[in-house]
């Protein structure tokens, strides 16, 4: 096999990783099945440098979907899937961090202020009535979501409980 060849195959998977769907982690072990165990795959021994390109675009991806659901602008399209997802997706990102040895320290600082951001606009737009709010998820919840972010819920008028589902 040609480089060119090896390098365009990882090129693909990077590209499949990284615009992956909601779990990013599964596209990642599907390119590393494909790419060093299918029979029907090129049968790779990946580089260490390969490896960590690969579990970048997870990483990447994972990035940009908890951004995107904590996204005030995307509260009204299809592509949103709200707080619950996020704070989901959070710990999943998180887990795979750590598992694979990769800081995430300056993410968390990006998605604690993401959170309050949400937030800040959502509970203006929910008390002046230009909406009914997006939150899906209970205050326990959020509040758990927002320690581990270390959010600044301080910067919010206590009436932020309001934007939340009510547990059962």
């Amino acid at each position: 096999m040609i480089n060119n060849e090896r390098t365009y195959i990882l090129e693909e998977e990077l590209l499949l990783v990284r615009h992956s769907g909601e779990i990013p982690e599964v596209a990642l072990h599907a390119s590393l099945h494909y790419l060093c165990k299918d029979t029907e795959g090129p049968r790779f021994i990946l580089g260490d440098e390969e490896l960590r390109s690969l579990q970048d675009a997870a990483l990447e991806r994972y990035r940009e979907i908890i951004l995107r659901d904590l996204n005030v602008t995307n509260r009204d399209r299809s592509l949103f899937r709200g707080i619950k997802r996020a704070l989901h997706n959070w710990y999943r990102f998180a887990r795979f961090s750590e598992k694979i040895g990769c800081p995430y320290e300056d993410f968390r600082a990006t998605a604690a202020q993401a959170l309050l951001t949400f937030l800040q606009q959502e509970l203006e737009d929910v008390r002046s009535g230009t909406r009914s709010s997006s939150v899906n998820c209970s205050t326990e919840a959020l509040v758990s979501f927002a320690l581990t972010l270390g959010t600044d819920m301080t910067a919010l008028s206590g009436e932020w409980a309001c934007l939340c589902e009510k547990s059962v």
